[in-house]
């Protein structure tokens, strides 16, 4: 079957050497979806980059849930600082593209990139912000 996208959202694993070869048939172009550990290896990652398929990383696309889960811990659910906090996904995707176009990396590589400098200033804050030893922050 022809499509332009196709959106694994449930059962990780599914970019593998078979399907590859199915999406290629079927002229995907892009893959975006919610389920996680969608690259069976992480060479997937690279294959979809040399066939030109748009690859959005799992992670950062299905992160609404984690957002929401962390507002609950931050001083109790607000539907509205939950929807802003969603809304940013699409901009965190977009910082991902201009990484793996800067850097010439596939998208997959570029999200472990983003995720990491991010990580790495919230490390060189946390005295400012951390207050409490036992966070997680610390371990």
């Amino acid at each position: 079957m022809k499509a332009d996208i196709y959106a694994p959202c449930a059962l990780g694993g599914t970019i593998n050497d078979e399907n590859l070869e199915k999406m290629s048939a079927a002229s995907i172009q892009v893959i975006a979806g919610a389920a996680n550990n969608q690259l069976a290896e992480a060479r997937h990652g690279n294959q979809l980059e040399e066939m030109g398929i748009v690859y959005t990383p799992d992670y950062i696309l299905n992160a609404g849930g984690v957002i929401q889960v962390a507002d609950e811990f931050n001083g109790g659910y607000q539907a509205d600082r939950v929807r802003k906090s969603v809304e940013n996904i699409y901009n965190q995707i977009e910082k991902v593209f201009a990484i793996a176009k800067r850097d010439q990396i596939p998208t997959y590589i570029a999200a472990d990139r983003l995720a990491e400098e991010r990580i790495a200033a919230i490390k060189k804050t946390r005295k400012i912000f951390v207050r409490d030893p036992k966070t997680t922050i610390h371990r």
